[in-house]
């Protein structure tokens, strides 16, 4: 299988000083150390491999580290170290002999200064390690010392390697000893100039009229439900769900789509959606969108490559993107080429196809990337184009691809001439009425046709929310070709236009009618889900009942009237939700305070909990965020920051807060782990585990897990609950995998006596579930949240931080519990 993805990166303009580096500047390598790992990776990615190469090359594969990536984006988020920055690279094919050598026409490199992760590495090996979470920052010479500092504050390493010349040569040094000396228009020459002939076979095949055998046979037979079964269940259109839920899709608190929309959450997204991290509120969100046509390229490259921009497009505009504010950036992946004239022709047929499209659509791609040789010993990938699109658009002007009850269900068409290339100007004349339609609001839901045709994108769109749909007409073998680019659009009323073709109508009732033929919706999700089930479960067992709890406390919480809370967050090495955390509590009228905990020596422990201790002190709530502290290492999760808020000072810090102050205490996902390592829940008190402690483990399911979930309340006896009632259901995301709840029998009783449990997953009657999934992990008694004794300390798995308006717009409900509006409102 492919897996492949692209990243944009995105900062205030404020924070951008564009300046040419100058002689006497510093150059500093920020970040991870240098190992032997990646030595070599640039050229080895363009060898031959064999079978024999997993054993003799592994070292030339970088290894990641999440945590230290996320430190380097802490800095960079700083507006102070980010304007101290001229010009900056990351490490990437070539280590420093790239990542630094670009950075100016002269450059004096110090390789005995590079920080290493073990001793013994040579000049050569310091020079192309590709070892990762480094990056190269020029700044002058003055400003050194204090960016050194501010990333000392992140928990990171800076290090002066090198410095900026006016010898216009890349030179290096190792132990006083001169080991490179190039002069830079030498390299700017780019090597010897290389010439090959290509030969383009030509041909546009019949992609677009195509059919397998049985999908043709059944649809000439009449029996169209047996069709679309076929279609949604090959590789090409089925569900990818189980692998889609293995990656964070809510971290940021940015999401405006999720991948998988609707209330069963099986409708693929169009396209992502995501807000900027701006403070306060902004209804602008950056889209992306992709095309990419295994089968189409291999017919016809030059065609491919075209339909994987316009489908990106589509997929846009479709969405509610102004066409204007599209970009696109490509990504190739083609065969190993040697001097085969043939084998050049696929990418040569293929960038020209991309051109055309650019061209004649007047969208232009920034940058891009091809992935080197696509061939292991007689293997072939097929030659690939990737169209990565990305436009500007406003959450309250966006549609999704969930189809709702009611609508007209109108078809835009691709035209196309006779070698399959699509009429420019009528698409664009599509796109120009798609536009007005959504900003006039006339838009109510849309799609767009890929594999499998109308028939399937029509399929995918209905199951989300489980609706129907009465067809004009019954389905025909035109609308199972794969008819790449169509828009479909939902209107609220009949439109009129040549350029729109009336296909039916939405309804309520879970099957499609087409005459007298009636097909499930609900058959066809089953034949959609099937294909991939074994391979990328979506569900799994869980022992046991679960039972609704429901403790109605009769407790008030009156506020003190302290005034705006002060909120201590500590962040640990692989926290990843401070952000997410700090925005809702200012949202909700706190004030919070991040600190990161330094570990890089043992002096830099002693000053981390220092002014941990002191936070805690000043502070009236802490809130332990989410993420993987300690790469949820040794052997569980939550155990770096349990070992940490274990040392005496913090231990009494924590009680003061909580007993002697009056305080709160708050942990998601991550912190919830901590909280349960430390004993703080559910006993309200730091306290050694026992063989018999609550604790939280593997999910079930046996990997990690990002969804939406529904979750009830089950009890009032908190502060953090005084927004909601027992039995009230809110939406929530999640993402982990170790989320699982689990105690024995008297734990659990002891937790229902005492009201402490908080929350728990529910199905979608509201009720308490074991299955998943409604309950993601397994949890014991479906528990997802509890509180201590006396309600002051609440954990739950569900990242509610990650909620804020105009956020989910493909998977409606209440996500609002209003909990940090209640942490906060009990000091006010």
């Amino acid at each position: 299988r492919l897996e492949t993805g692209y990243v944009i990166g995105g900062t205030r303009a404020d924070n951008v000083i564009r300046q040419r580096p100058a002689p006497g500047d510093v150059v500093l390598l920020v970040g991870g150390d240098t190992g032997r790992d990646g030595c070599g990776g640039a050229t080895g990615s363009s060898k031959a491999h064999n079978v024999h190469s997993v054993d003799a090359c592994g070292a030339e594969v970088q290894k990641g580290n999440p945590p230290e990536e996320r430190k380097l984006q802490r800095l960079f988020r700083n507006p102070e170290a980010a304007r101290m920055i001229k010009l900056c690279n990351d490490f990437g094919a070539g280590g420093v002999c790239v990542a630094i050598g670009e950075l100016s026409d002269g450059l004096d490199i110090s390789l005995d200064k590079v920080s290493k992760k073990c001793e013994g590495l040579t000049a050569t090996e310091l020079a192309i390690s590709e070892s990762q979470e480094r990056m190269a920052v020029v700044v002058d010479k003055e400003n050194a010392a204090r960016f050194t500092e501010l990333a000392a504050e992140e928990n990171l390493k800076a290090t002066a390697v090198a410095v900026v010349t006016d010898t216009a040569r890349l030179r290096m040094f190792y132990k006083e000893e001169t080991i490179v000396d190039i002069e830079r228009a030498f390299l700017d020459t780019n090597g010897v100039k290389q010439e090959q002939n290509v030969t383009v076979e030509g041909g546009v095949g019949s992609y677009f009229d195509e059919l397998d055998a049985e999908t043709e046979k059944l649809v000439r037979e009449g029996n169209t439900a047996g069709a679309l079964k076929k279609a949604l269940s090959s590789l090409a259109c089925c569900s990818r769900k189980g692998a889609g839920e293995t990656f964070d899709s809510t971290i940021g608190a940015g999401s405006v789509y999720m991948p998988f929309g609707g209330k069963t959450q099986l409708t693929p997204a169009l396209i992502m959606g995501a807000k900027p991290h701006v403070t306060g509120f902004t209804h602008t969100v950056t889209c992306s969108s992709y095309g990419l046509y295994p089968d189409l390229m291999i017919s016809s490259p030059y065609t491919g490559a075209i339909y994987a921009i316009v489908a990106a497009a589509s997929k846009l505009v479709a969405s509610g993107v102004k066409y204007d504010t599209i970009r696109l950036t490509l990504q190739e992946f083609f065969k190993r080429l040697n001097k085969d004239e043939k084998r050049w022709g696929e990418p040569f047929e293929a960038l020209l196809g991309a051109f055309d499209a650019q061209y004649n659509m007047k969208l232009a791609a920034i940058g891009g990337k091809d992935s080197m040789s696509g061939t292991f010993e007689n293997i072939d990938v097929p030659p690939t184009l990737i169209a990565f699109a990305m436009g500007i658009g406003r959450d309250d002007k966006l549609v999704t691809n969930v189809f709702p009850a009611e609508g007209y269900i109108y078809r835009f068409g691709v035209k196309r001439d006779e070698y399959g290339r699509p009429d420019y100007e009528a698409l664009k004349k599509s796109y120009e009425l798609i536009e007005k339609l959504i900003s006039d609001g006339e838009v109510a839901a849309s799609a767009v046709v890929e594999e499998g045709g109308f028939a399937v994108a029509l399929a995918r769109s209905l199951m989300g929310d489980m609706h129907g749909a009465v067809l004009e007409r019954p389905l025909t073998r035109d609308d199972f070709t794969p008819a790449i680019g169509d828009v479909i659009l939902v209107t609220r009323d009949r439109i009129d236009s040549p350029l729109a073709e009336l296909k039916g109508r939405l309804s309520a009732e879970a099957v499609v009618r087409e005459g007298s033929r009636l097909i499930s919706v609900k058959e066809l999700v089953s034949a959609y889900v099937s294909t991939l089930e074994e391979v990328f479960p979506t569900t799994a067992r869980a022992a046991g009942e679960a039972e609704n709890a429901s403790f109605l406390s009769g407790k008030t919480f009156a506020s003190s009237g302290f005034g705006k809370p002060r909120v201590f967050i500590p962040v640990f090495p692989g926290t990843n939700c401070e952000y997410d955390t700090a925005g809702a509590f200012e949202r909700a009228g706190g004030i919070p305070e991040i600190f990161v905990v330094k570990n890089r020596s043992a002096q830099d422990i002693e000053q981390s909990i220092s002014a941990m201790r002191k936070l805690l002190d000043s502070s009236e709530i802490i809130a332990f965020p989410g993420g993987f502290s300690g790469g949820d290492e040794p052997d569980g999760s939550g155990k770096f920051i349990a070992t940490a808020f274990r040392n005496p000072a913090l231990k009494e810090g924590v009680e003061e807060l909580l007993y002697k102050r009056g305080g709160l205490a708050l942990g998601i996902c991550n912190g919830f782990q901590a909280l349960i390592k430390l004993g703080l829940l559910p006993f309200g008190r730091i306290e050694p585990q026992t063989p018999s402690s609550a604790t939280l483990t593997f999910n079930n399911i046996a990997r990690h897990v990002s969804t939406i979930v529904e979750v009830r309340v089950a009890t009032d006896a908190s502060p953090w609950l005084t927004g909601v009632k027992p039995g009230e259901v809110y939406k929530v995301p999640v993402s982990h995998g170790e989320g699982k709840f689990v105690a024995d029998a008297a734990t659990i009783a002891t937790l229902v006596k005492n009201g402490q449990i908080a929350t728990q997953y529910a199905d979608p009657f509201g009720n308490a579930a074991m299955l998943s999934p409604f309950n993601p992990n397994g949890s014991v008694n479906a528990i997802e949240g509890i509180i201590s004794p006396d309600g002051r300390i609440f954990g739950k798995m569900g990242h509610a931080e990650r909620w804020r308006e105009g956020l989910y717009l493909n998977v409606k409900g209440d996500y609002d519990m209003k909990i940090f509006a209640s942490g906060v409102k009990y000091f006010l």
